[in-house]
């Protein structure tokens, strides 16, 4: 008996029922969705080295400032020019956790900062990726640990092109040899920061996710579902 008319005999809830088991079998990758109604989220990481270090690090949003993007008024995850002191360097990590990551892989998250009119204080945000997972982010204001790779940079070059408005930035995971265990991070990262610097501000971070594409074994799988799900309904026509 061939493989097709197996297929054929089998009812169309059944196969579902098999091709979704065999999906969720194949798709090892990470996912998650995260609106920050509590910040630090449980299985996060926060780790502040910025130089001098000041009095805040990352904390629940503040909606006299602004609004979250979703949720609560206070749902987003805030950071500002006080995570350092005087003039100096800020590097304020909020760290995802571990999981598996697959090539395809999409991070993406909204953010903003103040609409507040006046003197421009340019903020900066950086997305970056460890390909082994974990929270070692080093212990200086300009030291990356394990996440040596940056996924993507909101206003990298400091000037004022920071968005006023909530604003959803993706990046997509790559260059992986397999499955691999990591971690993706979001960095303030403000040089010439504080309350006596020329730089920062006010940053939120709102409605994080990483969504996981399905490996290509998922589709062919998938295509030979539908493959005999058709050929059920030709036999049955």
């Amino acid at each position: 008996m061939t493989l097709a008319s197996l297929f054929a005999k089998a009812s169309v809830p059944a196969l579902v029922s098999a091709l979704a088991l065999a999906f969720a079998g194949s798709v090892s990758a990470a996912s998650l969705t995260e609106g920050f109604d509590t910040v630090v989220p449980a299985g996060w990481t926060a780790n502040n080295n910025s130089q001098p270090l000041g009095v805040t690090g990352w904390f629940q949003g503040n909606p006299d400032v602004f609004e979250a993007y979703s949720g609560d008024p206070d749902s987003y995850a805030g950071a500002n020019f006080n995570n350092t002191a005087g003039t100096g360097t800020i590097s304020n990590w909020l760290i995802a956790p571990t999981m598996l990551f697959n090539n395809g892989d999409v991070v993406s998250f909204y953010t903003r900062t103040t609409d507040a009119g006046g003197i421009v204080y340019p903020d900066r945000l950086q997305l970056r990726f460890s390909a082994v997972g974990g929270t070692d982010v080093g212990s200086l204001a300009t030291d990356v640990g394990s996440f040596n790779s940056l996924m993507l940079s909101v206003n990298p070059t400091l000037v004022d092109l920071y968005p006023r408005e909530w604003t959803k930035f993706s990046a997509t995971i790559s260059g992986l040899a397999g499955a691999t265990t990591g971690a993706v991070a979001l960095r303030y990262f403000v040089t010439n920061g504080g309350p006596a610097g020329a730089n920062s501000d006010y940053i939120g971070v709102d409605d994080f996710s990483i969504t996981a594409v399905p490996e290509p074994s998922t589709w062919a799988l998938m295509a030979l579902g539908l493959g005999a799900v058709a050929l059920r309904r030709k036999r049955v026509s």
